[in-house]
């Protein structure tokens, strides 16, 4: 893991753009608004939270935020996928989630981050100091409906997670992984058998409480028996009825 990088600081849009987040139109145009906790919001409040956000790039493999750390910033996701861990006292670290598109970071209420967040790919998101955030919140009910709604599906997967953690076969937990994850790419409009998987198998094996090698096996044994078909940097599915009956053991 490589060590944070600072943020850039500068516009990322053309002078043209007015230097609003480098979206041109700024948050009325971004392209995850309508399944994010921004999709609330009426034009003249998407103007206002616009002029109190900065959009950020990360690399791969660079951290957002470390676990412990003040929490000073809220994220939202626009692109890319970022992976959010715990690290344990033995030195090794359980992936608690992959945050996605549209996915909000640091929203609890805690002073300091309760996990870390690094990059798994190519990030871009918009960050957000948190007093000026919070400021944006009050006196929007229609807002917090909303941030009430996705904490209610941040609950649900760390659910699915406890069941996925419990006792299962590899087999019943890559299965359940990898439909979970299906589902939410087509929360966000990606609905496809083609399954884009950009964490390595290392991830996966964290998330699910596995070792690599036996990740890599049940990978392997899907392809063998015609569940999946492994591609670059994903799978494809092909046998959905009986990864369902897998995934529901």
């Amino acid at each position: 893991m490589t060590a944070a990088q600072p943020l850039l600081e500068t516009c990322t849009g053309s002078a043209n753009d007015d230097c609003r987040n480098g979206r041109g139109n700024g948050c009325e145009d971004c392209k995850v608004r309508l399944f994010s906790v921004c999709g609330a919001l009426e034009p003249a409040e998407l103007d206002e939270l616009d002029r109190i956000s900065q959009v950020r790039h990360f690399p791969a493999r660079t951290m957002l935020f470390d676990q412990g750390a003040l929490a000073g910033s809220v994220f939202n996701v626009t692109e890319g996928m970022v992976r959010l861990y715990k690290s344990l006292p033995d030195g090794r670290r359980q992936i608690v989630g992959f945050a996605l598109p549209g996915d909000f970071l640091g929203l609890a209420l805690q002073d300091r981050y309760g996990v870390a967040a690094e990059a798994v790919t190519q990030v871009r998101v918009c960050r957000f100091a948190r007093s000026a955030f919070s400021s944006f919140v009050d006196g929007k009910p229609h807002l917090l409906r909303r941030l009430h709604e996705f904490a209610g599906h941040e609950l649900s997967l760390a659910q699915d997670q406890m069941l996925l953690l419990g006792r299962r076969s590899a087999d019943e937990k890559v299965a359940a992984f990898l439909l979970n994850l299906q589902a939410r790419y087509g929360r966000i409009g990606a609905t496809s058998v083609m399954l884009p998987l950009p964490m390595s198998r290392q991830d996966i094996a964290d998330y699910l409480g596995l070792t690599i090698e036996t990740v890599s096996r049940t990978f392997t044994k899907f392809a063998r028996d015609k569940l999946v078909v492994i591609v670059p940097d994903g799978v494809r599915l092909l046998a959905r009825d009986r990864l369902d009956r897998l995934a529901a053991a």
